[in-house]
């Protein structure tokens, strides 16, 4: 029987649930990341997104200093971008031709997929977690948090196969859609009209966004697993900025992340059998997951503004913990025009609505007083939506090398996707 996916009905969606239940008392434990590269040559099966997985989850083992006996489930998030495979399939045929049987392993690793070809014989307990990185965290903190699996490893490949990428088959330029999908991929002219809402609401220009993109350019080329640092390690400038093409104006195309090819791999255990393992235990605090409805096909700046702050409530909520107990904050970024949205809801170092633009042009280095994003997030390191997860670790290990931000670093908090549809992880230190 194939693996079920973890209902939204069993997330924390809404205000008012309280503390976690489970604060505290679970811990990320190990963390890897495979070689990352622009795209898979549809050939190599050693470059396969499943061959990837297999080397991230090694690596997260090897971190956590255990065996793959001692894993017993895993959480993977199995649908691969720029794909259709998975429940979001519906071509109804498999993107590549025999002799492959199956999409699993080669666009998108499923649990079943990396137990059977990884030999993870202990792992029965196996659930998957749909939309990205960030939602099997959320599942697998619960999982384990819920007595379901001691140890196990949360997983997500990201393919990038060849061809052209995420252009569904049911295109219709014709309706309602030729204004909200022109190319059936809603999000930019979503995001670039909540945008240039935002800067007619607020009296700015997206020349201000800048400084921004620049800095997790830069703190990309010192994440060492990251696309730009292993592949192309120039330093854009600000007049690269300003001359980028637009995609929709008012979103140029360095507003956007590019996608690649990689995996990562967590071991989530219980808080007290980290403390017996190779490393410095970081703990969850709280998840928080939003599952938002607008009243059309595209989200107003209200709702935009309205959703954002509902999730930091939720994060706050949930852990306990309030904007001035942050330290290390990781907002998605990969659509640069919504992630000034974050830092106006979660209120962090005292910006306010309306004021995460300005916040920009200060000092947000991973140096400096405010190291805003210090994961370079997915425009400075390459599509995952899981850098920011990943710094988060190393940041509290205190082993992010020259990330390393100067501020305390005893809280930290990632997430993604959009603030309608999005899942964040709470991490801190110390259990109490």
């Amino acid at each position: 029987m194939a693996t079920e996916y973890w209902p939204n009905s069993r997330l924390r969606t809404k205000t008012g649930l309280g503390v976690w239940e489970h604060r505290g008392k679970v811990a990320v434990a190990g963390i890897g990341f495979s070689p990352t590269m622009r795209r898979w040559d549809g050939a190599d099966l050693s470059t396969s997104v499943g061959a990837l997985t297999i080397i991230a989850a090694q690596k997260a083992l090897d971190d956590a200093g255990i065996s793959k006996g001692e894993i017993d489930g895993v959480v993977a998030c199995p649908i691969g971008m720029g794909d259709n495979w998975g429940p979001e399939s519906v071509t109804g045929r498999p993107y590549f031709a025999p002799p492959y049987d199956t999409e699993d392993g080669l666009i998108g690793t499923s649990s079943d997929w990396l137990i059977k070809n990884m030999g993870l014989w202990n792992a029965k307990t196996t659930f998957h977690g749909a939309t990205c990185f960030n939602t099997a965290m959320s599942v697998g903190a619960q999982v384990v948090g819920d007595g379901l699996a001691n140890t196990i490893l949360v997983i997500r490949g990201m393919g990038n196969p060849p061809g052209r990428y995420h252009q569904s088959p049911e295109t219709n330029y014709s309706g309602p859609r030729q204004w909200s999908a022109p190319f059936d991929w809603r999000l930019e002219p979503l995001i670039a009209y909540g945008f240039d809402q935002y800067c007619r609401k607020y009296g700015k220009t997206h020349d201000m966004v800048a400084p921004f993109v620049l800095n997790q350019h830069r703190n990309g080329l010192l994440m060492p697993e990251g696309y730009y640092a292993q592949n192309r390690p120039e330093m854009p400038t600000k007049e690269d900025y300003l001359a980028a093409r637009w995609v929709v104006k008012p979103m140029s195309i360095m507003d956007m992340d590019m996608p690649i090819q990689t995996a990562v791999a967590f071991v989530v255990t219980t808080g007290e059998r980290a403390r017996g393992m190779k490393q410095k235990p970081v703990y969850i605090l709280n998840h928080a997951s939003q599952r938002g409805v607008v009243r059309s096909t595209t989200e107003t700046l209200d709702e935009t503004e309205a959703f954002a702050a509902n999730i930091a409530a939720m994060c706050y909520e949930g852990s306990g913990l309030t904007a001035k107990d942050l330290d290390v904050f990781n907002p998605y970024d990969g659509y640069t025009l919504f992630t000034q949205y974050y830092l106006d809801a979660f209120g962090w170092h005292g910006v306010k609505r309306g004021e995460a633009l300005d916040f920009y042009a200060g000092d947000i280095s991973v140096e400096g007083p405010h190291p805003f994003s210090p994961s370079g997030g997915n425009n400075g390191n390459g599509r995952t939506r899981c850098w920011g997860q990943y710094d988060c670790i190393q940041q509290l290990r205190g082993q992010a090398g020259k990330r390393q931000v100067n501020i305390k670093a005893e809280t930290a908090i990632a997430g993604a996707f959009t603030p309608g549809t999005s899942d964040w992880t709470v991490y801190c230190t110390s259990p109490d």
